[in-house]
């Protein structure tokens, strides 16, 4: 058993700083890169391109990204895991088994988790008599399976788990959980058991706190922001593991940003309901046990994590088409650029209404005033605005008064309030909305099937 593993996080979603992954094999020692692509929306997405072409549907990131760090991560040992096989993880493997063979790697071993995509399946779950109930409204998926675009079981640590016993030196998965990528290495590494709920915990945390990416160490970090250094580089977590469960985070020297208790205790509030119950396929995590102390030059120790036992169910990730959806705008200068504004939004909304349009809703926004804090904008001084921008979206199920909305925008230019500009691109057109609907499956209706790739 080791006596200490270095766990590197290298993306938070897909979408993050191309350069992380390679500054973190690059500018120090670590033992595992793991990399967290996707997002509920991020699935709809890439079901959409493998729809349209089959050997799609991954993180299209990951080849060129391995391309430049196969041969260091070879060369030092570091595997490597991620979740950015999305729905297609198989065709992601043998992407990268192409850029190998491309770049003259050989002996290369990649695991590759499958049978988190029920998307097919949804008859058969119901039958078995799991409807798939929405877990904020209570419906059965029944009400929208026509509309289904995709649906994933989040799995956990254990198909890695398995995928790294059998010599995987990259694992690619589809939805697994964000914590599961960390937790799994530390399973491996130090033999932990699934019963031991307490240290299935302590991964989780540790999981939580990488996961997404910089925000643990100083990206996007609400205490003193502009006191941090070099965040053109910022330096992207690490997790120090040890058997008995206690994580060091850090980041490697010379890097930009702040490891420091803020910082993690910020990211470990991020994203949680009930701080008791932490609730992923491997434990119960009670994050108001966690302890954490500040042991100075960019080092947080995280420990006395307490957990639970695992819930017989895994979440299920679906999206569905929800109809469609239009944005348009355009900017008003001073003076009275807000009155304007609204004028123009007033106007709009009385064209829409006299052509029987049909909306589910209709938002406007003045950014510039009011499109971060909403009805909790302070009200501004006319004179103290510059400029002000217009931003109206519709959504409805009527495809044709989605795409009327796009023809009025531009004719406010020369038929509504002056001193306005800021429009280009063309008409707004029409996209396809896509919804959220999550839900609860039983672990025994679904099967984690691990496949090895070997050059």
């Amino acid at each position: 058993m080791k006596e200490k593993i270095r766990i590197a996080s290298g993306q938070g979603f897909w979408g993050d700083l191309i350069e992380a992954p390679y500054w973190q094999v690059t500018k120090g020692p670590i033992d595992y890169l793991v990399m967290d692509y996707l997002a509920e929306v991020t699935m709809s997405i890439l079901q959409k391109q493998k729809n349209k072409n089959p050997d799609l549907g991954y993180a299209r990131d990951i080849p060129g990204l391995m391309k430049k760090i196969l041969p260091i991560c070879k060369e030092n040992g570091i595997k490597v895991i991620t979740n950015g096989g999305g729905v297609n993880p198989v065709a992601c493997a043998e992407a990268i088994i192409k850029v190998a063979k491309d770049i003259g790697i050989k002996n290369l071993k990649i695991g590759v988790v499958v049978g988190d995509d029920i998307k097919d399946k949804i008859d058969d779950v119901i039958s078995a008599g799991c409807e798939l109930n929405n877990m904020e409204t209570g419906e059965s998926v029944k009400t929208v399976k026509d509309k289904i675009l995709s649906a994933n079981v989040y799995f956990g640590a254990f198909p890695i788990v398995e995928a790294l016993q059998i010599g995987a030196e990259i694992v690619i998965t589809g939805r697994t959980t964000d914590t599961g990528l960390t937790l799994a290495p530390m399973i491996y590494e130090f033999g932990w058991k699934a019963n031991n709920y307490n240290l299935m915990a302590a991964g989780t945390v540790a999981g939580h706190i990488l996961e997404c990416g910089a925000q643990s160490s100083g990206g996007n970090f609400l205490g003193d922001w502009q006191s941090l250094e070099n965040m053109a580089e910022v330096g992207f977590p690490i997790a120090e593991a040890f058997p008995n469960g206690d994580v060091v985070i850090t980041k490697h020297e010379n890097t930009g940003g702040l490891v420091s208790f803020a910082t993690v205790a910020e990211q470990l509030v991020y994203e949680i309901g009930d701080p008791k119950s932490y609730i992923t396929p491997d434990c119960v995590a009670d994050f108001s046990s966690i302890k954490l102390e500040d042991l100075g030059n960019n080092r947080v120790k995280v420990y006395d994590v307490k957990g639970n036992p695992e819930t017989e169910f895994f979440k299920v990730s679906c999206s569905y088409a929800s109809g469609y959806s239009a944005i348009g705008s355009l900017t008003y200068s001073w003076p009275q650029a807000l009155t304007k504004a609204k004028a123009a939004d007033k106007i709009l909304r009385k064209r829409l209404e006299n052509l029987n349009l049909k909306y589910d809703e209709i938002k406007t926004e003045f950014i510039g005033y009011n499109a971060t804090q909403g009805p909790l904008s302070k009200e501004l001084n006319e004179d103290d605005i510059n400029e002000i921008m217009l931003r109206v979206a519709v959504r409805g199920k009527d495809y044709d008064s989605i795409e009327r909305f796009g023809k009025e925008i531009a004719p406010l230019i020369l038929t509504g309030p002056p001193s306005v500009t800021g429009f280009a691109g063309g008409r707004p057109k029409p996209s396809e909305v896509v919804a959220y609907w999550p839900a609860l499956i039983p672990k025994k209706l679904v099967k984690p099937e691990v496949k090895l790739y070997e050059l």
